[in-house]
Parts: structure tokens; sequence; C-alpha cells
């Protein structure tokens, strides 16, 4: 029997394998290390594999001491809200920059795609000068609009191909049916977008829930800032609670793995549709 598959199909396969085990090894260390007695922490030569298992790490911030549950809720608050502003946004300006001609376009385009090259300390300054003068900071909304500027516009490059590449004729069809441009983008054209509003919710809210540079900016109560925040309080002047602070890092790594598990079908068809355009 023929070998369906070449040598160098083979070597892409094995390259492809240890690349994708040289990314998910810090994360693999960082759930071990959460479950290992402190003093194996620090064993030597590392321990590759636990001896022990211990949950203790998760009982006492998750149980026994609450105080990082606030932190846990604010950054669902904070990327939530973060997700659903860059929706609304997001939406009729990538329908109105596929469907209209307008002169402007490209340019408008083109400062989409170079601001997501930006530093986001370089936007969290100005945005905490303005936010100061109207009594903002400290606010979710501040943290909102600030995680927003940085998924705003990738939301909008990656759904004006996907609007691209619906027919004109349905919105065409509805006008004449009754229908005006407004009402012909939501009864007809929205029903035909689940994939990249997934996609755009779920990669707005992963931007919000691992920001630290406006959290750091934006937020200098402890009432409004979020899980990156949190984190911190493991790292001491003398010393780091390793244990605590890799079991803190899991739980707030969660629900990223679980977001992607749950959406990784929309997730693609999302990015992938309209790419001939």
């Amino acid at each position: 029997m023929k070998n369906k598959y070449s040598v160098k199909q083979y070597l892409l396969l094995v390259c492809a394998i240890v690349i994708t085990a040289a990314f998910l090894f810090p994360i693999y260390w960082m759930i071990t290390t959460s479950i290992k007695p402190i003093q194996d922490v620090f064993a030597s030569p590392p321990m590759i594999l636990p001896e022990t298992i211990k949950f203790d790490a998760y009982i006492d911030n998750l149980i026994k001491d609450q105080s990082l549950l606030p932190y846990i809720r604010n950054s669902f608050i904070i990327a939530a809200g973060t997700a659903i502003f860059t929706l609304i946004l997001a939406l009729p300006c990538a329908y109105a920059l596929a469907r209209f001609r307008l002169a402007w376009a490209n340019g408008f385009l083109l400062i989409l795609l170079v601001t997501q090259m930006i530093p986001g300390i370089m936007m969290a300054m100005p945005l905490y000068i303005m936010f100061s003068k109207f009594d903002l900071v400290n606010s979710y909304l501040a943290l909102i609009v600030g995680n927003t500027t940085t998924a705003l516009p990738f939301a909008i490059v990656i759904m004006r191909p996907f609007f691209l590449a619906i027919p004109k004729g349905l919105e065409e069809a509805a006008v004449i049916d009754g229908c005006n441009t407004f009402t012909a983008f939501v009864r007809i054209i929205l029903p035909l977008t689940k994939p990249i509003i997934l996609t755009v919710c779920t990669f707005s809210f992963l931007f919000a829930w691992g920001d630290l540079i406006f959290a750091l900016t934006l937020a200098t109560d402890e009432a409004v800032r979020p899980l990156t925040m949190g984190i911190q309080k493991f790292i001491g002047q003398y010393g780091t609670q390793w244990d605590n602070l890799m079991a803190v890092s899991t739980i707030a790594a969660a629900p990223i793995i679980i977001i992607f598990l749950l959406f990784q079908k929309h997730i693609v068809s999302g990015i992938t549709a309209g790419s001939e355009k």
C-alpha cells in the first residue's frame, strides 16, 4: 500500500508538534506549579512531572480567602462591556465601509491598520488625561472605552471582508419588498453574521480580559481593578508566592481556554469568511 504522506509532510508534522509543544509548555508549567507543594517548586533539578498533587493554593484563594472574587467580577464586567461596546461600534462601521462608496474608505482602513501597531501605553496616557478632566478615572466606563480603542480597529478590519462576501442582491430584494436600508441590515444581513459576531465578541472579550496597561493607568482604586492587577498581590518585595501566583494565573487563563474550546468552530469560520475579498 502506497504511503499517503511524503517525507516532507512528516517533517512538517514533526516541526508543528515541536512548535506547539514549545508554546504550550509555559501553560503546562503554570498549571503544574500551582498544584505542587511549595518545596517542590524550588526543587533542583526541576520536577517536570509533579510527584505530589495538592490543591491548597486554589482552596486558599477561592474558598478560604475570597479577596480575589471582586477582581474576577471586575474583569468580567470590563471584558463583557468591551465586547458589547466594540460590537455596537464595529458593525455599522464595517458595513458602511463594505457597502458604500466612500472616498476616504481606503485611508480610513490604513489608519485602522496603523493604530493596531501603536503600543497600548501610548493610548493609555492621553486617555488618562481626557478621563481625568471628565472625572471618569477609576470607573468601569474608562476601562471599557480604553480596551475598546484596542479591540475596535481589529474588529472593523476583520468584519469588512465578511460583509463584502455577502451578495448585495439580498439587500436589494429586501428593499423591493418594502424594507429600508436599516431594516434590510437588521432583518437580512445580521442573521448571516453570527460567525463574525462571535469572533469579534470573543477577541474583544479576551483583549480586555488580559489587559494590564489600561488597568494600571486608569484604575488606581481597588474597587474597579481587574484580575490582572489582583495577581500582583502575590509578588512582594521579599519574595514571590509562586504556588498562589500560578494558581490565580491558571484561574485567569481558564476563561480564555474555555471560550476557545466552545467557540473555536465559529472563530475559525469568522476569521476565514470573506478571505477571498
